[in-house]
């Protein structure tokens, strides 16, 4: 059996800013213009700002901060904007407090300390006006200071958008200092946002890392393993397609697919 990390002794403040970025795709085949408004209005409906206000209400709950100030709008004719501004009141006894938060020994005790943060989501839906292929992208951020870790939230935010492709953004930036004056660029191992997924997110999703270790920057793109058609077709009557059609939109489908995940136009046939 290991024996547990040391506990580093800080001078002061964890002065740390871990950051986790999104873009999350949610990607569909709506090919008349009535199946466009129908999704462009489903996408209205289901990613307004209310609803992602719920949303990222539940993620400062996750990561255990504290919501100070909450700012949203909706976009006309699309698209919508929430930003949170966010805190954790950490008890700290002394000015030497320990970088792992799960054994820090300090958290309950009576002198609160400050940190600031936030978490925010924009929404960019948008549609082809000639293929059918329609695209939701939201783009998040979370955003913290001190011990609290976005990583948290990980999860929770791909399972309520069910994206079909993610690209993530994690970075560490700032320095903290010990007690001895030792300037530290990060708190926690990590090799790969992956090791912070579910087991269920791993089953459901191809995973490619491109990191830079040596700056404490990490970035894994995701693409939904299992191409079924029925997923993407969108709008009355759009399960009915012929199968010519339908192979059709598999192919136009696929191919947006894999241009968002891989970041670059393919060769067109």
């Amino acid at each position: 059996m290991s024996n547990p990390p040391k506990k580093l002794k800080l001078h002061g403040f964890n002065n740390l800013t871990k950051s986790l970025s999104f873009s999350i795709y949610d990607i569909s085949f709506a090919l008349s213009a009535q199946h466009r408004s129908e999704y462009l209005e489903y996408i209205d409906e289901h990613y307004n700002a209310d609803r992602l206000t719920d949303i990222l209400k539940k993620v400062v709950e996750m990561i255990g901060a504290n919501v100070l100030n909450i700012a949203r709008q909706d976009y006309d004719p699309q698209g919508a904007s929430v930003t949170i501004l966010i805190n954790e009141e950490r008890s700290l006894t002394s000015a030497q407090t320990s970088l792992n938060e799960e054994q820090n020994p300090l958290r309950d005790s009576l002198v609160s300390h400050l940190d600031k943060s936030h978490i925010c989501v924009h929404t960019y839906p948008e549609s082809h006006p000639h293929n059918g292929i329609s695209t939701f992208r939201a783009d998040i951020e979370v955003s913290t200071c001190g011990l609290i870790s976005p990583l948290k939230a990980l999860n929770f935010l791909i399972h309520s958008f069910d994206p079909d492709v993610v690209t993530l953004d994690y970075r560490v930036r700032g320095f903290t200092r010990d007690v001895n004056g030792e300037k530290h660029y990060i708190d926690h191992a990590i090799d790969s946002i992956q090791n912070f997924m579910s087991e269920d997110i791993h089953a459901l999703y191809k995973m490619i890392d491109v990191n830079v270790y040596q700056e404490n920057i990490f970035h894994t793109k995701m693409l939904f393993k299992d191409f079924d058609i029925q997923r993407y077709l969108f709008g009355s009557g759009s399960q009915a397609l012929e199968a010519l059609d339908q192979d059709e939109a598999s192919f136009l489908l696929k191919r947006e697919i894999e241009e968002i995940f891989y970041g670059r136009n393919l060769p067109k046939p």
